[in-house]
């Protein structure tokens, strides 16, 4: 049983690599020295730094002591879902175990990294202070005008140039580049990365699916009811905060499985996304109007 299991561990670095590949927000994730481990298995302790302004300096007495000060803050984790599947033990070591790698791969890239996307697309989206605008957008110039908006907005409170990252619709991005002109390309070229969505996971608000009660059985997201489509969200990296706390993948083999003679994978994500409350100035969200 264990040469099984050790198998079945072959394929762990497949969920790592599909994830990547898959996940578009992917992008966004913090760097880990920023943050660490809470107490609680579902928690991280964020550090902010504040410090005073320049003051008068004086040729008699010198400098003005100034004060920098070092907090942390603790956030919880707002993503937990999971989800366990059986594959039945008739089918051998080497045949479960491409099944689960299989089975895992396409999982995340069908099921897991929309979900991610979408619920962190909605959380920055509806974040209280950042820049919004609303409204059809009906062609290539029309976008160009938003996103120049959009930098304006970001250039106004002093963001950084550096590390913004703008996330498109397949079909607006294709309207810019259809203008093919020096104002178009210089739209796009403002974003350190432009990266395009499907938009069925770029909305202002989501319903995650419980997968028990009843129509929620199969699990995964919608759109919500009050949510809008988004045209594009312009994203400075460091105003999120996105961590990653639990990614655990399960295997129990069938002698260990009380409720069937069949091998169970599981699988459970946990993590954050969140907007700094002094950084909410570097997200643009422009939507489709209500």
């Amino acid at each position: 049983m264990a040469n099984n299991i050790e198998l079945f561990k072959q394929y762990l670095p497949i969920l790592d690599e599909v994830y990547k590949n898959t996940c578009l927000t992917a992008a966004l994730d913090g760097s880990p020295e920023l943050v660490r481990m809470g107490n609680s298995a579902n928690e991280f302790v964020i550090w902010k730094m504040n410090m005073s302004g320049l003051a008068n300096y004086s040729r008699n007495s010198g400098y003005v002591g100034g004060d920098v000060t070092l907090t942390n803050e603790t956030v919880k984790c707002n993503f937990d879902r999971g989800r366990m599947f059986s594959v039945d033990a008739l089918d051998d070591a080497e045949t479960a175990a491409i099944a689960f790698g299989r089975l895992s791969g396409e999982f995340i890239r069908t099921r897991v990294a929309p979900e991610l996307d979408a619920f962190r697309f909605a959380t920055y989206a509806s974040a209280p202070g950042i820049g919004s605008a609303q409204g059809a957008l009906a062609d290539g110039k029309a976008v160009v005008e938003a996103l120049r908006a959009a930098h304006a907005a970001l250039d106004d409170a002093e963001v950084p140039a550096e590390n913004r990252i703008l996330f498109i619709t397949s079909a607006l991005k294709g309207a810019v580049d259809d203008l093919d002109t020096t104002a178009s390309r210089a739209a796009m070229d403002q974003a350190s990365q432009v990266i395009t969505v499907p938009q069925s996971r770029f909305y202002t608000k989501i319903q995650q699916n419980d997968g028990t009660t009843g129509g929620q059985e199969d699990g995964g997201f919608a759109r919500d009811e009050s949510g809008r489509s988004i045209n594009f969200l312009l994203v400075h990296r460091d105003a999120v905060i996105q961590f990653q706390k639990h990614i655990a993948p399960k295997v129990i083999p069938p002698e260990q499985n009380p409720d069937a003679d069949a091998w169970k994978f599981g699988y459970r994500n946990v993590g954050i996304a969140d907007v700094y409350e002094n950084k909410a100035a570097g997200i643009y969200c422009h939507s489709a109007a209500e």
